[in-house]
């Protein structure tokens, strides 16, 4: 605790400061570095999920049960890996995660049926949240201590390394079996974690939100209850956030498939799709500042949710596979902010209670979207599948433009 403190109390300029300012930027440097992998590692699995589907032999439903797997084990882990990084630490458990998520990601391939499949994305879906949650607050740590808005950097960098490793899936798709891909990246995974996790090993986190000041504390940080407005409130920003995290969810599992499948896509050519979509939506993050401030909360939302609606309507339904890649790209530039600020709304609402509650129903979202994108596939087509994210990202838009004196009611209430 004496060392949180001087890294908290330094002062500017002098080499206290010096030295937590170092430290911090390498704390964000290496942090960053895990965003990115995650991406990367996750982005490596769904690009090969239409040679796994075909090499199982399993139906979309079949597929979509499988799938069903990484939710179940992501929505158990995320229920738990908060007391465990108030029990060891969000640093430890970040490192932990991403050793069990590059180890995890060489199983699908391994497998030769739907249940087997299901059982090995279990043990994926149970690194994947643990390591979303542990990086999580591990950067609110790191954004207290800095004192800076820059928690979309490292969501920036989640989607960066989604399109690299789409990227990379794509190029090796076509002579590549997913066994040699996939073992590849848990080499790869193992490296990075191996070179980056010692930093976060022998730094504490350097301010948890607890530690700061009372005044300085968002409302309703401080732990005290909600009152009821502003629970709701909290779950409609939460809405906000799960339907736009529905769609990211969806495109990451079914996108190739779509273009491989319906639109007869090389498998190159169909894994380039998610790497397009992730391409438009790190350019969005990256831009999301610039954009908030020339437009507001609301504009960015609602011009978000309906280019993002109009885009995978195309995505979905066009003809061509072009003509879908465009619309994979033009969904991505319309989520790509939407869930942050949805989030930092909800954080204005009801501080940090408030945006873990909707990163949760996010990230519920996100791991939900893809099996009920299999369900509907076997029960109408995959194309009319995939327009249900168009129909729940106009529905974010609709939301966020009646909720646009929300959080302004509820901190003048």
């Amino acid at each position: 605790m004496p060392h949180l403190n001087k890294l908290r109390t330094a002062v500017p300029g002098g080499s206290g400061g010096d030295t937590a300012a170092r430290s911090l930027a390498r704390l964000r440097t290496v942090l960053t570095l895990f965003f990115a992998l995650d991406g990367f590692l996750f982005a490596g699995w769904v690009v090969r999920i239409p040679a796994i589907k075909q090499q199982t032999g399993a139906s979309a439903s079949d597929l979509g049960l499988a799938l069903l797997g990484v939710s179940a084990g992501a929505v158990v882990t995320m229920t738990l890996t908060g007391r465990l990084c108030r029990r060891f630490g969000s640093h430890p458990v970040t490192v932990a995660s991403a050793v069990l998520l590059s180890l995890s990601i060489a199983l699908p391939p391994l497998t030769h049926s739907a249940l087997a499949l299901g059982l090995v994305l279990l043990v994926f879906g149970t690194a994947y949240g643990g390591i979303n949650v542990a990086m999580n607050s591990a950067a609110v740590d790191l954004v207290a201590a800095l004192r800076r808005p820059v928690m979309p950097s490292f969501h920036a960098a989640f989607s960066l390394g989604g399109m690299l490793g789409a990227g990379l899936g794509g190029l090796v798709a076509g002579g590549l079996s997913p066994t040699a891909h996939l073992l590849g990246l848990t080499v790869a995974g193992l490296l990075l974690t191996v070179a980056a996790g010692p930093v976060l090993l022998r730094r504490p986190s350097p301010a948890a939100p607890e530690a700061l000041p009372a005044d300085e504390r968002a409302p309703g940080a401080g732990g005290g209850r909600l009152d009821g407005r502003s629970r709701r409130l909290v779950a409609v920003f939460g809405v906000i956030a799960l339907c736009t995290a529905y769609g990211e969810g969806a495109l990451a599992d079914w996108g190739a498939l779509h273009l491989e499948q319906d639109l007869h896509a090389h498998p190159g050519v169909a894994a380039a799709g998610y790497a397009l979509f992730a391409l438009a939506m790190t350019a969005g993050r990256l831009s999301g500042t610039a954009m908030l401030e020339r437009l507001g909360q609301t504009r960015t939302l609602v011009a978000g949710g309906a280019t993002a609606a109009t885009g995978m309507l195309l995505g979905a339904l066009a003809p061509t596979v072009w003509l879908a890649l465009l619309g994979f790209a033009v969904t991505g530039l319309g989520l790509a902010n939407i869930f942050p600020v949805a989030v930092a709304r909800a954080g204005a609402v009801a501080g940090a209670g408030g945006v873990a509650a909707a990163s949760t129903l996010g990230y519920g979202g996100m791991l939900l979207g893809p099996p009920s994108i299999g369900f509907l596939a076997d029960w109408f087509s995959l194309p009319v599948a995939l327009t249900t994210v168009a129909v729940l990202a106009g529905g974010a838009a609709l939301i966020g433009y009646a909720a646009r004196n929300a959080s302004a009611a509820g901190q003048s209430g």
